[in-house]
């Protein structure tokens, strides 16, 4: 299925974000303001994630992307790693099953080479058993990088076109090769723990996403919360490099249009 890139044409969007994709942040401080070790917190972040996962399922979002690990926390101490490693084996083990029973699709994106066969194999058979799941599509980012996706979707292009390195590389040639090919650009963009950037992630993606930040640490994020980050994206204008008049047009247009194939049809 092909998906309208917001710098070629109007995407369409609607009250509720058809595509969210959060950075999950802030797990360590959680810890910290209750003196814990840092991996309490993580735990405490995997079920934020359930929470979320079933938040979004029931209010129509059809496209989750979690951002768990980047192509930079491997700097991080090497026996918190190992942690996270851990704790992203034990996921994918239980909560597949509870996945599938839901309708919920599995996708992981990265540069997944890295990681051990185990958590390899677990990933090949969560996105396997899940593959006909259509509720919702919920990728998880790992070992993940935004200009690693823009870099290896140009490689393979170019390998398997080898012609483009003279002739140029358009827009609609470079999209099918990254990694989220398959999902619509996010509709909104959630940042938890209170900082406001984007860290490397869905660089491409994001380039009309609207942005939401939270000083809400990830372990404290809920459907509450959740909630109050959609409504914060329905007060935005989605103008994609129009003026405000002539969104306000396209929606007058589109309401007579839906009004008209609702009304009943008079006959003589």
């Amino acid at each position: 299925m092909d998906h309208a890139s917001s710098t070629q044409e109007i995407p369409t969007h609607g009250k509720v974000p058809s595509h969210v994709a959060i950075i999950m942040d802030g797990n360590g401080r959680w810890a910290r303001q209750r003196r814990l070790p840092r991996i309490a917190g993580h735990k405490r972040g995997v079920e934020a994630v359930r929470a979320t996962v079933k938040a979004c399922a029931e209010r129509g979002v059809q496209y989750l992307t979690l951002f768990a690990f980047s192509s930079e926390n491997w700097r991080r101490p090497a026996d918190e790693v190992s942690l996270l490693m851990q704790l992203f084996s034990a996921a994918l083990t239980h909560e597949v099953a509870k996945l599938d029973r839901n309708g919920i699709r599995l996708r992981v994106v990265g540069d997944l080479s890295r990681f051990d066969p185990r958590i390899r194999a677990l990933i090949d058979e969560g996105e396997r058993r899940t593959a006909l799941n259509r509720r919702l599509t919920l990728t998880v980012a790992a070992n993940y990088g935004g200009r690693w996706d823009m870099l290896q979707a140009l490689s393979r292009l170019l390998r398997e076109h080898p012609d483009r390195a003279k002739a140029g590389v358009p827009e609609e040639a470079l999209s099918p090769y990254l990694s989220m090919s398959y999902a619509p650009e996010p509709d909104l963009f959630i940042r938890t723990g209170g900082e406001q950037r984007l860290s490397n992630f869905l660089l491409w993606q994001l380039a009309y996403t609207e942005l939401y930040f939270t000083d809400t640490l990830w372990p404290d994020f809920d459907a509450v919360a959740l909630d109050r980050a959609i409504d914060s994206y329905r007060q935005r204008e989605r103008r994609f490099g129009r003026t405000s008049e002539q969104v306000e047009e396209a929606e007058r247009a589109q309401d007579s249009a839906t009004r008209g194939a609702t009304e009943p049809h008079k006959t003589a």
